[in-house]
């Protein structure tokens, strides 16, 4: 059969739809005519704006997410409207079951294997996680029931793109506010939007500056609004040093993205932002807190995309009994600094 068109339903937050493009892109390259719908919440609907391989990017937002009424009207229109040869699924929780429940007709409606989509999905595929898959590999496996109508091409990269003037406009602003381009630019992330997810911040200022004293670097500080005292503490807490810039604001996913492709590198707590800088291919070092796992929540890893856990250095048994912040203690500042610094030196030169 010919595929016309495919939905794709990513909800939940940016590192989950970011990684998830690269379901996208390994169909754009398998079904190159098809249209490609992509299924987010709108507050993160701009960061796949003149994206290559989503036609349209379909949003919820949060009226239509927790008015149930309101969520089933919406479906309902959209795969009535539409007929879509392909439904996948990467959710597969009972609330996204409803894009197929009102499709019955559509041929491939694909979810991870769940007891209670027997009836509606028709491809389920078993695909639990383990320490040897990572997120974006858990995804592509939802495309295999796609082999019986084509070559598939599977793309383990996921890219995200910014236009030349988005980022001509935001290095204008950088230079305004103090960057200076003739030297590196870092955007440190040393906060996290879950509080337990922020590696002890005494370690962090410590690799910040060994990192400002070797490299002569300038580091960003990004936050959301509800982090900027405690970002904005670390500055003080660093004598306000003039190489650290608390005064740029990425106030839009748009603007991130922005910020991201004028920096030279990004380093600091695992999260959206990052997979966000792995998309718009800046070399990356992260934090990973425990129960985490940087083998799922880092793809692609090597040279240029890298990271540490306590599970790098210490086995399950040491770690055994230990508390969560005890666990996390256990990457110290020469673990973080042995990583970044052979990075550092490559990609700041």
């Amino acid at each position: 059969m010919k595929i016309n068109k495919i939905l794709v339903i990513r909800f939940r937050r940016v590192g989950d739809s970011v990684l998830s493009v690269a379901i996208c892109k390994s169909l754009r390259k398998s079904f190159p005519d098809a249209q490609i719908d992509y299924v987010v919440n709108k507050g993160i609907a701009s960061l796949y704006e003149n994206h290559p391989d989503i036609d349209n990017v379909i949003t919820f937002n949060h009226e239509e997410n927790y008015n149930i009424i309101k969520y089933i009207n919406k479906v309902r229109k959209l795969v009535t409207a539409q007929k879509y040869d392909v439904i996948i699924d990467t959710r597969s929780t009972v609330k996204t079951l409803f894009f197929s429940l009102f499709s019955l007709s559509t041929p491939y409606r694909i979810g991870s294997k769940k007891k209670y989509n027997f009836f509606l999905h028709n491809y389920r595929i078993d695909n639990h996680r383990d320490k040897s898959i990572d997120m974006v590999q858990h995804n592509l496996m939802l495309l295999r029931p796609l082999e019986k109508e084509a070559e598939i091409h599977y793309c383990s990269d996921f890219n995200l793109y910014v236009s030349q003037q988005e980022k001509a406009d935001y290095k204008l602003y950088m230079q305004k506010q103090g960057i200076d381009f003739s030297r590196p630019v870092v955007l440190a992330m040393v906060t996290a939007r879950l509080a337990h997810k922020v590696w002890d911040k005494d370690r962090m200022k410590e690799v910040l500056r060994k990192m400002i004293d070797k490299y002569d670097t300038q580091v960003i500080f990004n936050f959301a609004d509800n982090e900027e005292e405690f970002a904005v503490n670390i500055h003080r807490e660093m004598g306000l040093d003039k190489n650290i810039f608390t005064n740029i604001k990425a106030d839009s996913l748009r603007n991130l993205c922005a910020l991201l492709v004028n920096c030279n590198f990004f380093f600091g707590n695992e999260g959206g932002p990052r997979h966000i800088s792995q998309a718009l291919d800046i070399p990356s070092y992260a934090i990973y807190p425990p129960n985490i796992l940087k083998s799922i929540w880092l793809p692609n890893e090597g040279e240029r995309y890298a990271g540490i856990s306590p599970d790098d250095n210490h086995s399950h048994d040491e770690q055994s009994g230990m508390s969560y912040l005890e666990c996390f203690n256990l990457i110290s500042v020469d673990e973080v600094w042995e990583g970044l610094d052979n990075m550092l030196a490559k990609y700041l030169k």
